[in-house]
């Protein structure tokens, strides 16, 4: 199932751009996947501004948001895994969505997976006299 966060951060990113504003994300730079310019890393996060006119080929997918920006001039591809996503907001009035750091996928639950009963092997026809 696709995780709820991947709509939620592609919903921001969307309604920010349309009224105009600039997306900005807050990664944890320190989950594994993470591809990010380590001199813009403050106390493991980094802030990216995300705004169509401030990157370059753009995708949001459903594993991870990579584009190309430019870092003090030099240009960086840039990685982020969904599950190192903890923001997205618009810096303009800093409404969005906010994640929970220690966000784990959910388990799946053992009772419903496993069936309770045996499964039947079919029809049994019997012959009465």
């Amino acid at each position: 199932m696709t995780p709820l966060k991947l709509y939620l951060v592609r919903a921001v990113y969307d309604w920010a751009v349309e009224n105009g504003h600039t997306p900005h994300l807050i990664v944890d730079a320190s989950q594994p996947g993470v591809r990010v310019p380590s001199s813009s890393v403050q106390d493991g996060k980094i802030v990216l501004n995300i705004a169509p006119q401030a990157v370059q080929v753009f995708a949001l997918d459903d594993q991870s948001v990579r584009f190309s920006a430019r870092f003090g001039g030099k240009p960086f591809n840039i990685e982020c895994p969904i599950a190192a996503v903890r923001a997205i907001y618009a810096r303009e009035n800093g409404q969005g969505v906010a994640f929970p750091e220690n966000e784990e996928p959910a388990a799946p639950d053992p009772q419903s997976s496993a069936p309770t009963t045996a499964p039947r092997k079919g029809p049994v026809l019997r012959r009465i006299k």
